[in-house]
This record gives structure tokens, C-alpha cells and sequence, in this order.
């Protein structure tokens, strides 16, 4: 093998450094032109402007977005969300549990309750209205008292998961 002499040695440095180089040179000429594709020959400053207007504009259309999903789920707690049925059998003169209570209640536990009572004769059917899951002008039955809380308890689905 030869001797390489100092000025071999700054060759191959020198090699290496305009390698090196060009590889980030290339490399910052593609990001450049990512960055300004169908800019139509706009100043790099004309793009970061553009840039930074996108990302005002998309900032307030995120806050409007937030705004109107936030005014949605207050809207969706007036909707129905929580259900709860009991069937059960009144009179021991009827056989099975033909009978039952069903309760149907929004997000903050408003709804009405909905008693069927079927006897040999006929059958009944009542509604309540509830007001935070509780009587607001006539007496729940044990039945319907329990439908009410079961479906009181209840956790709407979109919240399920949510801590």
C-alpha cells in the first residue's frame, strides 16, 4: 500500500465534506420546493404569510366548530336518553307479567313514566311526567318509582368513557 501524503488526506477530507454537502443542499432544495408547489413563483415570504393566514383561519374555524358541538350537546340533553322497563303482574288473578313500566328521560332526568296494567277485564295504560327523576303532580307506585331510578342511574352513551 502507498504512502498517502498530508495533501491526500485533505483530498479525502475535502471529498467527503462536499459530499456531505451536497447531500444537504439537495435535500434543502426539495423542502424548498415542497413548500412553494403551485405557489405561482411566490416569494418565500409570501408563502410563510399565506402559511401563517391558513393557520388563522383554520384556528377560528376550529373555535366556531367547538363553539357549535358544545351548543349540540347542550341541545341533545333535552332528547331522550335514558330508558328503563319493568314488567311485572299486579293481580295474582292473571298469570305471567303482562303488566309493565317503562320511564323515558332526558339529560337531566325530565321525562314521563308510562304504566300498562293488564287485568282479566282489560288493560290500562298511564303516563306520569318526572322532573329530576322524581313525582312532580301525581304519586309514583313502587314499580314505577324503581323504573324511574333505574333509568336515572343510567349513563348516556356519548358520555360513557368520558372522565
Amino acid at each position: 500500500m502507498e504512502n498517502f501524503s498530508t495533501t491526500d488526506y485533505l483530498l479525502i477530507a475535502a471529498g467527503i465534506w462536499f459530499a456531505l454537502l451536497n447531500f444537504y443542499l439537495f435535500k434543502t432544495i426539495g423542502q424548498y420546493k415542497r413548500l412553494t408547489k403551485g405557489s405561482n413563483n411566490a416569494s418565500l415570504n409570501q408563502i410563510m404569510e399565506n402559511l401563517v393566514k391558513k393557520a388563522e383561519l383554520n384556528e377560528k374555524i376550529i373555535f366556531q366548530l367547538s363553539a357549535e358541538v358544545t351548543r349540540l350537546e347542550n341541545l341533545n340533553k333535552i332528547n331522550f336518553q335514558k330508558y328503563a322497563l319493568i314488567r311485572f303482574n299486579p293481580f295474582e288473578e292473571t298469570g305471567g307479567d303482562q303488566s309493565f313500566v317503562a320511564a323515558f328521560l332526558d339529560g337531566y332526568n325530565n321525562g314521563v313514566v308510562l304504566s300498562s296494567l293488564h287485568s282479566r277485564n282489560g288493560t290500562r295504560v298511564y303516563a306520569k311526567p318526572v322532573s329530576e327523576a322524581k313525582a312532580i303532580a301525581y304519586q309514583f307506585s313502587k314499580e314505577e318509582k324503581e323504573v324511574v331510578e333505574k333509568a336515572a342511574r343510567q349513563v348516556p352513551k356519548e358520555n360513557q368513557g368520558k372522565k
